[in-house]
């Protein structure tokens, strides 16, 4: 989204050259390799671990960080791949979203016109809100040790990042609808 909009006010007379069927299946592509990816690697340590604790789970969800807590092998190596192949696929989106957003907002400081710049906030804001809510709660999820007691601020967490994103996203784009 953040790239379609960078494309679509910074090179508005470009756009349909750009923004082809192909640029969009390769957008796509990407997003699903990295995630499929991700799952498979997820997958791949969780069923090659040996398990010998109880298979009670204190969360919500049946995530891979408390899966890691039942295992009674060592899983600091495990762990540590993990987190930092999330972290660098999250680093990149989170780059690739502000860079974006940087070039869309030094383009729009030099529209002179104040309704341009509402246009252009008004179109990009909802989308920022959703992606800081979701970066900052997983982040806050996920970056804990594995090791540690889960809290009641862990299952908040969880639940935040998982549900509160999709939950706001009908509100936060609606908010452009006047009708609304």
């Amino acid at each position: 989204m953040a790239y379609d909009r960078y494309i679509a006010m910074c090179k508005p007379l470009h756009y349909e050259i750009i923004m082809n069927k192909r640029a969009c299946v390769q957008m796509a592509a990407c997003a699903w390799t990295a995630g499929v990816i991700n799952s498979a690697m997820h997958t791949g340590n969780t069923f090659s671990l040996p398990f010998c604790h109880s298979n009670i789970i204190n969360q919500f969800f049946c995530e891979v960080p408390q899966l890691l807590k039942l295992s009674c092998s060592d899983t600091y190596l495990r762990e540590l791949t993990a987190l930092a192949f999330c972290a660098c696929l999250a680093l990149g989106c989170f780059v690739f979203i502000v860079v974006s957003y940087v070039q869309i907002f030094t383009a729009v400081w030099r529209i002179p016109s104040e309704q341009g710049h509402q246009k252009v906030f008004s179109t990009c804001v909802p989308h920022l809100i959703v992606v800081s809510l979701f970066l900052s709660t997983a982040v806050i999820a996920n970056m804990k040790p594995i090791h540690d007691s889960p809290s009641p601020l862990d299952l908040l967490a969880a639940v935040l990042y998982s549900v509160t994103p999709p939950l706001m996203n009908p509100v936060i784009y609606s908010m452009r609808n006047k009708e609304i």
